[in-house]
């Protein structure tokens, strides 16, 4: 025999419906196939809800339902609920890119001041070789320039 039995799953899922509107589930059929749906989740990789890892994935979505952890969606509500996710992940994608646009330039502030505040590059000293060989060039350019 299935813990908890259908009529009490029908129960717990149907409690949040008021008296005259139409039930969210009407069968055993919707609790299969919304506890299988679940149970694929959970071997697919999601963490469970509720704190029964010894089990197998379907007497743990079975038990998620019953303590009110997952909700069974009617048809006509899906879509209301997707668009509703829909406008909050684009809410907060908005937030995120806010938060990258400021983050991006404080940091362009930053190395802004730290540039300025760098102090102009040192001259080089010229190695004794190297000025030798300079005043060596100029020399023969000299030359080249009195001979013609």
């Amino acid at each position: 025999m299935l813990h908890p039995s259908y009529s009490d799953l029908m129960k717990v899922v149907n409690a949040d419906v008021e008296p005259g509107e139409t039930k969210v589930v009407n069968s055993r059929y919707s609790i299969v196939m919304a506890t299988a749906k679940r149970a694929r989740q959970i071997v697919d990789g999601d963490e469970p809800l509720v704190d029964d890892y010894e089990n197998k994935p379907l007497s743990i979505a079975v038990e998620e339902l019953n303590q009110g952890k997952i909700k069974i969606i009617a048809d006509d509500e899906l879509e209301d609920f997707e668009n509703d996710i829909k406008a909050q992940a684009a809410v907060k994608a908005a937030e995120i890119m806010e938060q990258r646009a400021e983050a991006m330039k404080l940091e362009a502030e930053a190395a802004a001041e730290a540039e300025a505040e760098e102090p102009a590059p040192k001259k080089t000293r010229k190695t004794k070789a190297a000025a030798e060989a300079e005043e060596a060039e100029a020399a023969e350019k000299e030359a080249e320039d009195a001979e013609e």
